[in-house]
């Protein structure tokens, strides 16, 4: 869809970009302030919470002034939705990344390198080093880089990507631009690291305020999870989202919550792009109440009036659940973050965590597999995207898909390849007949000669590789249907003409390199080492969490990423418990002094030491139990009971 406004604005304020394309009045807290330094040309670190308004803050300032922001995010999911939502807006935005043809990437990348309207470009951090954006950079004015999951670039953070090391290379390419680092989640270790090797000109870090006062932490050790999920979505008026581990157990949950009359649908990675689409629709509507779901479900979306999250098991890291929990209460309601956990599920967690930790020779073992199974001749592969069927391999090999997420994170860290998530992958082809024999099929089958035709003029180069095609557009071109197309095809594929693989929705695998042998495969030990103690220590504190039993839960979480000084929130199950407790202590004080004074008169002095309360309580409750006329005080001063 082309952007509906194409005339190019005349430089505005970021208060009149706010107002003109988002419709607000005022920015949220810290926003402002960010603004403000990135109009100034400065480096800036942003940690914001979840829900905090992270892209308006390099969104505003690249429309409040001419030229083109390049944005580096991971989430081919986000990527999308931040294109289409802009482009809504009639802004000019692109997105490249492993799902798009070379011919498509080309075309977007000349729309950022010659049309002033282009706005913004998105990419993955896979693509920072390409030869073909390497060739246009210094065609585009490029005035801003924005790295999301900032995170990702730091060897301490959770979620380490090598990829994002690459980054840095565009402050070479783009001297003029400024830099922009936002991430939901980051110790003071790694806060340093990102603009250590993001390069920043001078350190500067905006803090968001990690402390959700209308979010209520809560963590439940319960043998019953089933019985007490539904006590809470029964007390708890409301839309909710439910993580659960693994694709079955979002069916199955699902399932069950409907036969207890609840509305529910179930997501994952799995389910088809529409069906997905669909169930995500229902929920935000309200015709779903609750989505039971994986970490596949939740990022980019916003619907700021859900009252309750769920998780049905312990994530990995304080990072993965700060996150995910608080996608809760964005619009500041009393909302709930509940954390069930059952008699063994740390011992699970654990073991699941050792085996996504396989020894290196079983890591090695993995790519040569991989490289087999996607049909890549040693020697071969480089620069190349691969349809994946993961659920597929680990069933033929009789892996373990954890340990081969592992295996792949691995990988990647050493720069062997990349396994992106699921995403829609388009139809390919490849002629496997030379030209004369072709022309000879087409004259012997008249009926499929148009539609060969057709093919061979829209697509180059299918007789030597295969390539992309758009069954829509060989429809629109041909005059089939689309469904008629995909059986003519397949009619080719059954006559040996063609060799075709139907668009499906799976996840990719990309090599930057050509697939070598396994003998000549080399991962440092040191980084495999420095990885597994990391996730060590994440999980240990995950631990702590769901058994600290002495802290505000959100405090707790504050002091793990930096803040000096958490104030308790006063609605987690710490602080009500410490709450209730306060309540009762008077009464249990009142109660001690009348068993003292059972056994005759004291001094007050006596009576407080005895009873072993603090001076405050001692007195307060003498007062009372005298203002209710239980006691009395005699002239001595002592007292004694009426």
């Amino acid at each position: 869809m082309e952007p509906k406004n194409k005339a190019i604005p005349s430089p505005e304020t970021p208060q009149q970009v706010l107002k003109r394309y988002w419709g607000f009045d005022s920015f949220r807290p810290l926003q402002e302030e960010v603004i403000g330094e990135i109009m100034q040309g400065r480096d800036v670190l942003v940690l914001m919470p979840t829900g905090g308004g992270k892209s308006l803050i390099y969104q505003v300032p690249t429309l409040a002034r001419e030229g083109l922001t390049i944005v580096i995010t991971p989430l081919i999911a986000l990527m999308k939705d931040q294109v289409d939502r802009l482009r809504a807006k009639g802004i000019g935005a692109v997105a490249i990344h492993a799902g798009l043809s070379p011919r498509q990437i080309d075309i977007a990348l000349d729309n950022c390198a010659y049309d002033p309207h282009m706005r913004f470009l998105y990419m993955a951090p896979e693509r920072v080093p390409s030869e073909s954006l390497r060739l246009r950079l210094h065609k585009m004015n490029v005035r801003l880089i924005a790295v999301d999951e900032a995170h990702c670039i730091s060897q301490w953070g959770y979620d380490f990507r090598p990829a994002y090391r690459h980054i840095a290379e565009l402050r070479e390419r783009c001297p003029e631009a400024s830099m922009v680092a936002l991430t939901a989640s980051a110790t003071s270790t790694v806060a340093n690291d990102i603009m250590e090797n993001l390069r920043f000109d001078e350190k500067r870090i905006f803090r968001g305020d990690f402390s959700r006062p209308n979010l209520s932490y809560a963590v439940r050790h319960v043998e019953d999870k089933n019985g007490q999920l539904l006590r809470l979505i029964r007390n708890v008026e409301g839309s909710g989202t439910v993580y659960v581990r693994t694709r079955e157990a979002t069916e199955e949950i699902a399932e069950m919550l409907r036969g207890e009359g609840i509305t529910a649908a179930a997501y994952h990675g799995g389910l088809p792009h529409t069906e997905r689409a669909l169930r995500q629709e229902e929920w935000m509507s309200g015709k779903a109440r609750v989505m039971v779901a994986t970490n596949a479900f939740g990022m980019g979306i916003d619907k700021p009036d859900v009252r309750f999250v769920v998780h049905y098991t312990m994530c990995d890291s304080l990072e993965s659940y700060y996150q995910e929990a608080g996608r809760a209460g964005r619009d500041g309601k009393r909302s709930y973050a509940l954390l069930m956990v059952g008699p063994d599920d740390a011992e699970r967690v654990r073991k699941r965590f050792l085996a996504e930790f396989p020894p290196l020779d079983k890591v090695k073992e993995i790519y040569e597999k991989i490289g087999s199974y996607l049909q890549i001749p040693i020697g071969e592969g480089e620069l190349g995207s691969y349809s994946f069927n993961i659920h597929d391999f680990c069933a033929r090999e009789h892996l373990y898909h954890g340990m081969v997420r592992a295996a792949a994170d691995l990988l990647e860290q050493n720069g062997y390849l990349t396994l992106t998530d699921e995403m829609e992958n388009p139809a390919r082809i490849i002629f496997c007949v030379s030209r004369d024999d072709l022309y000879r099929i087409r004259c012997e089958r008249d009926e499929l000669d148009p539609f060969i035709r057709t093919i061979l003029r829209l697509y180059n180069g299918v007789f030597t590789e295969f390539r992309k095609i758009d069954e829509l557009e060989i429809a629109h071109w041909s005059g089939y249907t689309v469904e008629r197309v995909k059986e003519l095809l397949k009619r080719l594929w059954q006559l040996r003409i063609i060799r075709y693989v139907p668009s499906n929705r799976s996840p990719l695998i990309y090599y930057p390199t050509e697939r070598l042998p396994k003998a000549d495969l080399y991962i440092s030990p040191e980084t495999y080492k420095i990885r597994k103690e990391l996730a060590s220590e994440r999980f240990e504190q995950m631990l702590h969490y769901t058994n600290a039993s002495t802290e505000c839960r959100s405090a707790l979480m504050e002091r793990y990423f930096g803040v000096e000084e958490p104030r308790h929130c006063g609605v987690c199950d710490y602080c009500l418990e410490e709450k209730r407790a306060r309540k009762r202590a008077p009464k249990r004080v009142e109660e001690r002094i009348l068993e003292l004074l059972h056994e005759g008169p004291l001094t007050i002095r006596e009576t407080i030491q005895k009873s072993k309360c603090s001076p405050e309580q001692g007195s307060e409750a003498i007062d009372r139990l005298l203002d209710e006329r239980k006691i009395r005080q005699g002239d001595d001063g002592k007292i004694f009971l009426r």
